[in-house]
């Protein structure tokens, strides 16, 4: 009886299923978090009578013949890149992209990491740096007599020095986008590394054609909706006690057959 097995791939499924939406509902109150959606397909199946066979010697065929599906399994886990809401933090470090593009930053092993989380801080030595203290690329230094620090919509960094009129260009901000934001890998740490499946980066100034401005002093807030997660969650929920009830009626048949 493969209704058994069947309903185990259903119940391995759903337990997915929540696992991705848990992990949406936990994070939504991260910064820049992009939520992600469970996809499923079918498994092969068994011919019983294939379809299009001949039926009779008379050259008759089935019509539909009788396939048995032998369950469901996990395709991709997918990552929406809807852009969330931006909340006014009145930080001048605090940074949001509205529209497309990721902000680069450097890891500790010298790769180049993209992130939509704008939370950023001056280091000791006046460096734009990340919660982590990961250098934001390109290097932006803030000259340490500066009293106020200004980004425009390009990414322009202007620094007020003190005892000068004109404020003092001190860097420019590039921003980063992909072929397929999808395919990029999460590393944590609200990170992504460049993938094979995202395609390579394409580099350019805030405002560029297909890539967003630069917000000073607001947040990108995660993308989760929790209305609908904790819908998924219930339908996920549902679904998986379903099988379970697959396998308790398949074993509850057995028996009966074995005591036949």
């Amino acid at each position: 009886m493969s209704s058994l097995s069947i309903g185990a791939t259903g119940m391995l499924a759903q337990q997915l299923n929540v696992e991705v939406i848990s992990n949406n509902i936990a994070n939504m109150n991260t910064t820049g978090f992009k939520r992600q959606r469970a996809e499923f397909q079918d498994l092969l199946y068994e011919n019983l009578v294939r379809v299009g066979s001949n039926s009779s010697d008379a050259g008759t065929i089935e019509p539909t013949g009788i396939q048995l599906g032998l369950g469901v399994e996990p395709a991709a886990v997918y990552r929406i890149s809807e852009q969330g809401s931006l909340t006014i933090t009145d930080n001048p470090m605090d940074l949001a992209i509205d529209g497309q593009g990721y902000f680069m930053v450097e890891t500790p092993a010298g790769e180049t990491a993209y992130t939509r989380a704008g939370a950023f801080q001056l280091s000791a030595t006046g460096d734009l740096v990340t919660s982590d203290g990961f250098i934001v690329q390109p290097g932006i230094t803030v000259p340490s007599d500066a009293i106020s620090v200004t980004i425009n919509a390009s990414g322009e960094v202007f620094a007020e020095i003190d005892g000068q009129v004109t404020p003092t260009q001190v860097g420019q901000l590039e921003i980063a986008n992909f072929a397929n934001q999808a395919g990029l890998e999460a590393i944590g740490g609200n990170l992504f590394l460049e993938t094979p499946a995202s395609g390579q980066a394409s580099v350019a100034v805030p405002g560029s054609a297909g890539f967003g401005t630069i917000q000073q002093g607001a947040l990108e807030g995660s993308n989760v909706n929790v209305v609908q997660e904790i819908t998924n969650l219930i339908t996920a929920q549902r679904a998986y006690e379903m099988n379970s009830k697959v396998i308790e009626s398949a074993d509850e048949m057995m028996q009966i057959a074995t005591n036949l």
